[in-house]
């Protein structure tokens, strides 16, 4: 690495620290100031800092990954996490989230069902849902962080001990990173986790621009077209999914037959029922959703959400379609020539192409920028999942009357336990994908139903939402054990057969048990109280079926009326897909130079704004607070 690259990234680092400590006087007030900052931080700079927190350097090594070897179309791929649940979050559900006013998503389910002993078994199991997904997207992190940096770096960090290596050099990397992300974090709150990921987010920009930049300059239109095919940027899809790449790429073909994704037909039908369901469910227990709850006011909510999708999906895509160009002329060649090309030939093109094909400068910004990245992700988990622990967990069971003090310090406690077994988890996955899969598909699987539930259905209670959760995690939980474990079953038995089922199509199994769970649960114990429904509905104001409900406010107060918003909702929704589909899909038909094509999406991204401006920000606008 030359100086002048080693220097940004010290600087940055520095920079980094110094802006997380600085601020981090401001959160010693107590809980809400820690965890929320006091809901006294600007929409803009929350959505900013939300933005970046989705800009993380394992997910943009995959993106640029399933990019190069699928073309276009992969943009579909997205659908699995489901990414467009931040377009329902943006068009009702932030609105929905933030008239609670309360700290976490754990402590919003006691405003549904109530402070009994229902209310509270669902109000744990949140709890617990938050804490489990923050280790398993923290181990997520530590998997891409290490591979990324040992590509990148070019000092071997393993441990070795009498000929055993106790840590791989990937490891060592990952672990140190993550020491420094954790010390601002923890020392800060939410305060140093929103100033730093603005910074972030900022210098994540400029390495998008600057790529983006070099890739036209460096390649011609000529070199990538000897690469790609038309199909490659083809959006539209069959059944099966045939392989674009031919003569001398033809390896790439084969590729795509063994990732589990040939009947994409099939794999895209599972992720739009999949999104569907775990869109109106709202987000989960994590960093997102503590952005809404930290906005000052019901209107600044919904304006941070249109805010993220706005700011964030063309600077990472230039970033990553910058990435994809060079990949396909400067490694495509080499690539289809091994013998041996796997998955993890797709998740180092990332490093690749900045270690050896960017030039200095550049090269720092850009490493400072996915660093950026790493931490700004990393570290919004790290704030958000020990608000369940300290204050659903600890201030609510164990020690309710303490002084703001004793509970930041269980806080930085808990933020390090986390971090640990986040690490612990990372140490044991297979790869940056088998934490995707199992993430999106099957962890989340198992909070779809409740939750989806919860908005919808008076009569579904406290229990019908702990046993739902409850029966989705386990069998999540069983479906990562046999994927982890699918090397050590007998070829032709039940076990093996059934670790070789690509973890999306799991979830229908997953949703359908938690379903179950979740009508057993209501059907076989007592309606929550009515004073509870009647004051949530009161202030979330949701639609579905609330006829009950809504019949007993009527009587109280006969101007009270319905939210009959559902079929408007639900055709923003459709048109706020559109629109963030644009906005992935115009960076990449740019960076390609297909500029017919380019045109095209830039119009519809026009279009759909101004439709937008129109059914939904003018909507908002009139909201009271």
């Amino acid at each position: 690495m030359d100086i002048i690259d080693a220097l940004i990234i010290i600087l940055y680092i520095v920079l980094t620290l110094g802006v997380g400590v600085w601020v981090s006087k401001r959160a010693s007030k107590g809980l809400n100031s820690y965890f929320l900052g006091g809901k006294t931080i600007k929409w803009y700079y929350l959505g900013l800092s939300n933005g970046s927190g989705m800009f993380d350097v394992s997910g943009t090594a995959w993106m640029v990954g399933i990019l190069f070897l699928y073309g276009a179309k992969s943009f579909m791929f997205m659908w699995l996490w489901p990414v467009w649940n931040q377009i329902f979050i943006m068009i009702f559900l932030a609105a929905w989230i933030r008239r609670s006013n309360i700290m976490t998503g754990s402590e919003w389910i006691l405003t549904r069902f109530g402070d009994d002993k229902a209310g509270r078994a669902s109000h744990l199991i949140v709890a617990i849902f938050a804490v489990v997904a923050a280790i398993g997207w923290i181990a997520y992190f530590f998997e891409g962080v290490g591979k990324f940096m040992t590509v990148i770096l070019p000092w071997d960090l393993s441990l070795v001990l009498n000929n055993s290596i106790l840590l791989t050099s990937d490891q060592s990397y990952a672990l140190l990173i993550i020491l420094v992300t954790t010390i601002y974090t923890i020392k800060g709150g939410m305060f140093s986790v929103v100033a730093t990921e603005v910074l972030q987010y900022g210098i994540m920009v400029i390495a998008g621009v600057l790529i983006a930049i070099y890739a036209f300059v460096a390649v011609t239109d000529v070199e990538i077209n000897n690469v790609i095919s038309a199909e490659w940027t083809n959006i539209f899809f069959s059944n099966e999914l045939k392989g674009s790449w031919t003569g001398k790429y033809e390896a790439f073909n084969n590729l795509i037959d063994t990732q589990g994704y040939k009947m994409f037909g099939a794999l895209i039908g599972m992720s739009l029922f999949k999104g569907f369901f775990a869109s109106i469910a709202g987000p989960t227990p994590g960093f997102d959703m503590q952005r809404i709850l930290s906005t000052r006011t019901v209107k600044e909510a919904a304006y941070m959400s249109g805010f993220t999708n706005l700011i964030l999906f063309i600077p990472r895509y230039l970033l990553i379609g910058g990435i994809v160009v060079l990949g396909l002329v400067l490694l495509a060649p080499q690539m289809a020539a091994s013998n041996q090309l796997s998955l993890g030939d797709l998740e180092i093109i990332l490093p690749k192409i900045i270690n050896f094909h960017v030039p200095v400068g550049i090269k720092g910004l850009l490493l400072a920028g996915l660093l950026a990245a790493f931490m700004s992700t990393f570290s919004a988990f790290v704030n958000s999942a020990p608000a369940y622990i300290v204050n659903d967990i600890y201030k609510k069971y164990y020690k309710p009357k303490a002084l703001e003090k004793h509970y930041i310090k269980i806080s930085h406690i808990a933020s390090f336990l986390i971090v640990v077994l986040g690490v612990t988890m990372g140490f044991f996955a297979e790869s940056i994908n088998s934490l995707t899969l199992w993430i999106t598909s099957a962890l989340y699987g198992g909070y779809v139903a409740a939750n989806f539930l919860k908005w919808i259905w008076w009569r579904f209670n406290g229990w019908g939402y702990f046993w739902g959760m409850t029966s989705g995690l386990i069998i999540a939980t069983l479906q990562f054990l046999l994927d982890q474990n699918k090397a050590n079953f007998d070829i032709d038995s039940n076990l093996f057969y059934l670790a070789q089922i690509p973890a999306i199509y799991i979830f229908p199994v997953i949703f359908i048990v938690s379903l179950l769970g979740s009508f057993l649960g209501t059907l076989l114990t007592p309606a929550t109280d009515m004073n509870t429904l009647k004051k949530f509905y009161t202030n979330v104001r949701p639609w579905g079926w609330w006829h009950p409900v809504y019949k007993a406010l009527k009587k109280e107060d006969k101007d009270f009326t319905k939210n009959k918003d559902f079929i408007s909702d639900m055709l923003n929704c459709i048109i706020g897909i559109i629109w963030q589909s644009s906005m992935i899909l115009l960076p990449i038909f740019f960076m390609i130079r297909d500029y017919p094509k380019t045109l095209m999406t830039l119009s519809v991204f026009v279009i759909t704004s101004i439709v937008l401006k129109y059914t939904w920000l003018d909507k908002v606008r009139k909201y009271k607070n």
